[in-house]
């Protein structure tokens, strides 16, 4: 009898949310080292100690250290790390180089990595004042430093009262858009970096649409990038849906909440993503907001949520990331790279009223939906475990060969009766309104992050046309800060989605009046 699988029974909505760019020691590292890293229910945890260091430019070792709470810490570590495929190879292996196969990852190359990236960042400071946020006081040691579990009570609370996997990877050693592409397709379609946009796989949408589930994709108030990038989900489903925070709410509540959703989390220096160096803060207060709205409805008994982070972002890990991931067979080999590596570690919490508090969970020989070919050790959870899971509990088709051997996480289900206790009752999430000092060139808090630019990039491909068939913004025009990129993603959605026939300039007042509150704050 197969008891994980029949778990999943329990559950008729699963939800997930994919923050950005933080690794799991740099979140959750010292969740546990109060009890030597042992949870409640006797469960090891493969948490930090507070030996674990890494060498610096002059070859001193330095130590894995709490975040001081009087400098700033949900802006920590200071600036935004390298991340992508080389910087990653140099974090685990010294080297930018692809490793030869079988090749132990030391993971020693963290500090000397992030010096490197501020080097660079503060050259383009001094040529582009404010080209990169950097915090005063930021060193190539920052990248050491760990939150504490007091500093993100939410995240925190959430862990150590449901099920914290300790052993869960990002699907490839890069950064954003592929790893994002696992997620949703079980593929990056042979790329490693961000560069590319498009991708053209079928999605876990499009298996959820054809088999007549209903599925939804939600942004927070911006447009989400999915929307745009997966070329293969329809744009006007039958099925799905699109919309944003408050939509999500509302489906919630009236008990119209689909089978699968996927949430995002708000691009850029106001969002919530959480993404480096960013206010971690923001990121605290809407986890809150997810899991109030499903702690308070319904159909809390049969929710799923799982909370996780699309890759590492260049912040500390102290685990050799494995190498037996399946390969995907429209990802042939580059830069040496087969595919085969999963990347670095990243905080991943299972949240269910059928999971026993501090539980941490790894995989078991009952998750897997396929045989394991022989493989010498179990898969771990990488990111198409979420897809793993969605497939079994609704008899899905997988997508490719690494979702047909990930695991997924039924056996994490284990309770007979669900629990009717509300562990974040009277948690309060951190508030940090106040933005931190920066260094004299590179005050750039208010420059469009990475993931807007790829969002108007998306949206300016929509193929918009005005009233004599021409056209209309066919590349992304000028925008020197967030608020103009938000503004500009905003117009596009609607034009096109909406058919709201304003051009940009008429747009302007109005998204400022009914968006710019909603986008800066998230209380």
């Amino acid at each position: 009898m197969d008891t994980s699988a029949e778990n999943l029974q329990k559950i008729d909505h699963v939800v997930v949310i994919m923050l950005e760019n933080r690794s799991f020691d740099h979140m959750l590292g010292f969740l546990y080292q109060d009890t030597n890293n042992v949870s409640p229910l006797g469960h090891p945890y493969e948490g930090l100690t507070g030996k674990e260091a890494n060498p610096d430019s002059n070859g001193n070792m330095i130590r894995v250290f709490p975040i001081p709470d009087d400098q700033n810490p949900y802006f920590w570590p200071g600036a935004d790390p390298g991340e992508g495929y080389f910087n990653t190879n140099e974090q685990l292996f010294g080297n930018h180089h692809t490793p030869p196969a079988g090749t132990t990852a030391t993971n020693q190359g963290f500090i000397k990595n992030f010096g490197y990236t501020l080097g660079w960042q503060r050259k383009d400071n001094a040529k582009k004042p404010g080209s990169w946020p950097i915090v005063k006081g930021t060193t190539e040691h920052s990248i050491m430093g760990i939150f504490t579990p007091e500093q993100l009570p939410v995240l925190s609370t959430l862990a150590r009262e449901f099920a914290v996997c300790d052993h869960w990877y990002s699907s490839v050693p890069t950064e954003t858009m592929p790893n994002r592409g696992f997620v949703h397709m079980a593929t990056s379609q042979g790329r490693l970096d961000d560069h590319d946009k498009i991708y053209t796989a079928t999605t876990i949408f499009n298996r959820l649409e054809d088999a007549q589930i209903p599925w939804g994709i939600y942004g927070y108030t911006s447009p989400h990038l999915i929307r745009r990038s997966l070329q293969a989900i329809p744009e006007q489903p039958v099925h799905g849906k699109f919309g944003n925070f408050n939509d999500f709410k509302s489906d919630v509540e009236q008990g119209n909440l689909a089978r699968y959703t996927f949430l995002c989390p708000a691009w850029g220096v106001h969002g919530n993503s959480q993404h480096p160096n960013y206010n971690v803060s923001q990121g605290e207060q809407f986890l809150l907001q997810i899991y109030q709205v499903l702690r308070h409805a319904s159909i809390w008994e049969k929710v799923l949520l799982i909370i996780t982070y699309d890759e590492h972002g260049g912040c500390y890990d102290h685990v050799s990331p494995p190498e037996n991931a399946m390969e995907p067979k429209d990802c042939p080999e580059i830069h040496g790279f087969k595919f085969n590596r999963f990347g670095v570690r990243v905080p991943t919490i299972l949240v269910s009223p059928w999971i026993e508090a501090g539980t941490v969970y790894r995989v078991q020989k009952s998750d897997f939906s396929a045989n394991q070919d022989n493989q010498s050790t179990l898969t771990p959870f990488d990111h198409t475990s979420i897809l793993a899971t969605v497939e079994k509990r609704f008899g899905l088709t997988s997508l490719t060969a690494r979702d047909a051997a990930a695991p997924h996480v039924g056996g994490v289900l284990t309770r007979t009766t669900p629990r009717t206790d509300d562990p974040l009752k009277g948690v309060k999430p951190p508030v940090s309104n106040n933005p931190p000092p920066y260094e004299e060139n590179g005050m750039g808090h208010n420059n469009p992050s990475h993931l807007q630019q790829v969002s108007a990039d998306m949206a300016s491909r929509l193929p918009i046309t005005d009233e004599q068939g021409n056209y209309v913004h066919s590349v992304v025009p000028t925008l020197t800060t967030a608020d103009d990129m938000a503004r500009y993603t905003h117009w596009r959605y609607n034009r096109y989605y909406h058919k709201d026939p304003r051009n940009y300039k008429d747009y302007e007042k109005n998204y400022y009046d009914h968006h710019r509150y909603e986008e800066h704050s998230n209380c």
